[in-house]
């Protein structure tokens, strides 16, 4: 029987339970997928308390990322029973089966495994766009990355090794500095020891970055735009800290600084673009240049356990929910 686990409402994650689903055959267009690995992302947490809007009024089944096999196709579907594949939506994917549109689906090379995959289709794919369309970087030029030894970070540093550009991370506590340094960082900055804005001086001679990829929020807006350029750009993409209250559009004016909060659900809507940068992402780890690290898997049943580690900090690089 297909299952999901369900949300009753907002709140702390013993609103977690069980649910049996009806999973109907697909539409024209859609494919039926049985779920092999589901990722786990800050996203789902946003969703599961109630800091985003949710899109049902109970027994919301969140999830925003997954991997497996495709079971059963639509009229006009090229793809077929059989076929590895993964994806990316905002929610649904706590679950062991699934309806979705062949065209929200990408194709799993071979070389890599499904548990790679549903890991790297919300932190890559958010990687490639934060490098490639927020902030395009350059070799040569320098950036800064807060959270660089979380499962976003550790990629980020990979593939900004990869394109030759000087990479500052931030992280928390010894252990963290050493998993970010590993994932090809410049330098790292342990921010419950030192100051982020001064090392972040000191490391540049006072020329401040380019760019600095904030998924943080309120603990480090504010400071971010201190170590940036004149003409430098903030990238805003996450507020695991709380959102940043304190920031007012004319805290730009000191440097003419540009601010950008994208989300990565409006560039999976433009056309073609989850294609191209699947394959982008796809190619990357397939020639070794980015690794991916699963640092622990949770029964997909036991998803509150996964939710508390993931809050408390007690999660390296990617998790895993097997259905």
């Amino acid at each position: 029987m297909a299952y999901a686990m369900a949300i009753s409402s907002p709140g702390g994650t013993e609103h977690f339970h069980r649910i049996e689903i009806d999973v109907p055959a697909p539409g024209p267009g859609e494919i039926l997928l049985r779920q092999t690995a589901i990722g786990l992302n800050f996203i789902d947490v946003y969703f599961r308390t109630g800091l985003y809007a949710w899109p049902v009024k109970q027994d919301l089944i969140t999830g925003a990322e997954g991997a497996g096999v495709i079971e059963a196709v639509g009229a006009g579907v090229d793809l077929r029973p059989g076929r590895r594949v993964a994806y990316t939506l905002p929610n649904g994917a706590y679950a062991s089966h699934r309806i979705i549109k062949a065209e929200q689906a990408v194709e799993i090379p071979d070389e890599i495994s499904d548990e790679v995959a549903a890991a790297v289709m919300v932190k890559g794919l958010t990687v490639h766009y934060l490098i490639h369309h927020s902030y395009p970087v350059t070799a040569g030029e320098t950036v800064l990355f807060h959270a660089a030894a979380g499962g976003v970070g550790q990629i980020a540093g990979q593939w900004l090794h990869a394109l030759g550009v000087r990479a500052i991370g931030t992280a928390g506590g010894a252990e963290k500095c050493a998993l970010a340094a590993a994932a090809g960082y410049d330098a790292v900055i342990d921010y419950s020891a030192q100051d982020f804005v001064s090392e972040v001086e000191r490391l540049t001679a006072g020329a401040g970055v380019a760019a600095v990829y904030d998924s943080v929020g309120a603990d480090t807006v504010m400071k971010s735009l201190d170590v940036l350029k004149r003409f430098g750009t903030l990238v805003s993409f996450g507020q695991s800290s709380g959102p940043a209250d304190a920031f007012k559009i004319t805290d730009l004016t000191r440097g003419s600084l540009r601010l950008t909060r994208p989300t990565l659900f409006h560039h999976t809507a433009e056309p073609g673009w989850l294609q191209r940068a699947s394959s982008d992402l796809f190619g990357m780890i397939a020639a070794g240049k980015i690794k991916i690290e699963i640092g622990q898997r949770f029964a997909l049943s036991d998803v509150a356990g996964a939710h508390r580690a993931l809050e408390g900090r007690k999660t390296v690089g990617s998790t895993i929910l097997v259905p």
